[in-house]
């Protein structure tokens, strides 16, 4: 696993020097797909540069950019990589920063190993089953992985007086989310709410700088199995909010339900409610 999780590392990272490479030229080559979601030059970039990485290890991969792969082809796949080469296009096209290069290894669906890497934040979390998570921040794209590990912290960060606070899609912000949070309003009597792009939602819960993350609102599985790997890492829950089990991977449909990621903090209080 420390193997797979250098290698994983590595590939996040110089995929990140691809996309800011574009990123700083303002070159972007915008298409539209076939579902009207934009495709960029440095998706495409990122997407080869993560291969190029990954292909070493012998584990079958699904990217946002190879989606196609039948379901008869990769039912049987016990292990794989799930990849998004940018998560958070759009936000890479308004060039806010808010966007993350995923990777996770998925075992028999769930996401055991997983980095997220913000680029042009210089932000990197990561984590595995075994060894928990962590997060840096600097100028990660120019660092060798050794300087990382000097300046890593552990995740969650040690809890902070603050009020409740939930975290919510820049871009989604759908009226059962909304509903939810004046549900934690009526429960906390204050709740702050922040508004990312990309994973950095998920990894806001991971880091302890937010208790929850509804997304009651489309997203696909390498949305959020990087994500999903770091909150598992962090202690943290990703609910399938229909069954109320663990989120899980590699499903027929690639579409995820609606799901919620609750902190230590929303995991005590949901203990202590019933």
């Amino acid at each position: 696993m420390n193997e797979l999780l250098q290698v994983t590392l590595q590939a996040a990272v110089t995929a990140g020097q691809v996309i800011m490479e574009i990123y700083d030229s303002g070159d972007f080559d915008v298409t539209i797909k076939g579902d009207d979601s934009p495709l960029t030059r440095a998706d495409v970039a990122s997407h080869e540069e993560i291969k190029s990485h990954l292909r070493g290890t012998n584990i079958p991969m699904l990217s946002e950019e190879g989606r196609s792969i039948p379901y008869q082809e990769r039912k049987d796949w016990a292990r794989l990589w799930i990849i998004d080469p940018i998560d958070g296009t759009k936000e890479f096209i308004k060039r806010n920063g808010e966007f993350t290069v995923n990777i996770a290894l998925v075992e028999n669906g769930v996401p055991v190993l997983g980095v997220v890497y913000a680029p042009a934040k210089g932000q990197l979390f990561y984590g595995d089953e075994f060894n928990g998570a962590c997060f840096a921040e600097g100028g990660l794209a120019h660092w060798h992985l050794d300087e990382w590990k000097e300046i890593a912290q552990p995740m969650p960060q040690p809890s902070v007086d603050r009020p409740f606070t939930a975290v919510a899609s820049r871009s989604h912000m759908s009226p059962e989310t909304e509903e939810f949070i004046d549900e934690l309003r009526a429960l906390h009597g204050s709740v702050d709410l922040i508004s990312r792009g990309s994973s950095l939602k998920m990894c806001m819960v991971a880091a302890g700088f937010a208790d929850c993350y509804p997304r009651f609102a489309p997203t696909m599985e390498w949305d959020t199995a990087a994500g999903q790997a770091v909150c598992l890492a962090a202690g943290c829950e990703v609910m399938n909010w229909e069954t109320k089990y663990v989120l899980t991977y590699n499903r027929k449909e690639l579409l995820n339900p609606w799901f919620l990621v609750r902190g230590p903090r929303a995991l005590q209080d949901s203990e202590g409610a019933s």
